[in-house]
């Protein structure tokens, strides 16, 4: 019993899949999501689920932040500086995983630092269905005692956790992984199409390139089989989630003065995916969007 508490605010995709990999771990994990199902997830797998984001930073020593959105965000760290727990003074360390503009998660930091808590800028590089072949990195930043707290409870997940620096560091280099990802996905979408324009199956595309060390990457061994199939359910990222990161990474390269030709290419072709309905579906649904332009007959991507 003397590991410690973690607790786990935004039991969706990614936070759900942590607080599942750490109850199988041996934690005691404490959790709250808005949504009443995802609670009941959490207790069907050994979790405790509790009514409030407050309740959760009371009963935990660490706490994971998984959010969509910065309304939660600013919502939740509201009530966790009305912990209990911060009274007592018992050290709480906050994780922030959530891909998120940076402002807010400076806004985060200072006001829980305000109430004594400690807060690590730690987003996650992966999707769920890639922790199980612990394939995530997690870029933590912050202060390097509080890394040294938290490190155990991040590789738990994967041993892929760089500490990269101070506080913020952690996003940026998400930013950079998530501007790559964009135009690999584009770009794998663009070459199953050319595949099949020239009369090639691409699987055959796949099995040649998928583990070349020269050409393959993970985000083709991830996304292809969903294009080849033209079957983009259940979601590894959904459509919807990845435009709020396409803007913010936009917007950080416009604070910054860094032009992104490529990455600002691939935009329009996500928000036609958008445009097409395939919002809810993964992001390799942009298959589909340039196999419209292509004149491909469509495939069962409208599946739910």
């Amino acid at each position: 019993m003397s590991s410690p508490v973690v607790g786990v605010i935004g039991l969706g995709i990614m936070g759900g899949a942590m607080a599942e990999a750490l109850i199988k771990n041996g934690y005691r994990v404490t959790g709250y999501d808005v949504s009443a199902p995802a609670r009941l997830r959490l207790k069907a797998a050994g979790g405790k689920a509790v009514k409030s984001a407050t309740a959760v930073a009371d009963g935990a020593d660490i706490l994971i932040v998984s959010l969509s959105t910065s309304a939660s965000l600013i919502e939740t760290v509201e009530m966790i500086a009305a912990s209990k727990r911060r009274v007592e003074g018992n050290g709480l360390v906050v994780i922030e995983t959530s891909t998120l503009p940076m402002e807010d998660k400076h806004h985060a930091m200072k006001t829980l630092h305000k109430q004594g808590i400690e807060v690590m800028d730690c987003p996650i590089s992966g999707t769920a269905v890639r922790l199980k072949d612990r394939a995530w990195t997690v870029f933590a930043s912050g202060s390097k005692k509080a890394f040294k707290r938290v490190e155990p409870v991040l590789k738990v997940f994967t041993d892929n956790v760089p500490y990269v620096g101070v506080f913020g560091n952690g996003t940026k280099m998400k930013f950079a992984a998530n501007h790559l990802v964009a135009i690999y996905n584009v770009a794998c979408a663009e070459s199953v199409t050319l595949a099949r324009k020239m009369g090639l199956d691409p699987q055959d595309v796949l099995d040649l390139f998928g583990d070349s060390p020269v050409i393959g990457t993970g985000v083709m061994r991830l996304r292809m089989p969903f294009m080849i199939s033209r079957e983009y359910s259940p979601p590894t990222m959904k459509v919807e989630v990845w435009q709020k990161d396409m803007q913010v990474i936009g917007d950080m390269a416009k604070s910054v003065d860094c032009p992104l030709p490529l990455f600002s290419a691939c935009g329009p072709i996500y928000s036609a995916a958008m445009a097409q309905g395939l919002d809810q579906q993964d992001t390799a649904s942009v298959s589909e969007v340039l196999a419209n332009m292509a004149g491909i007959p469509s495939g069962n991507q409208h599946k739910r």
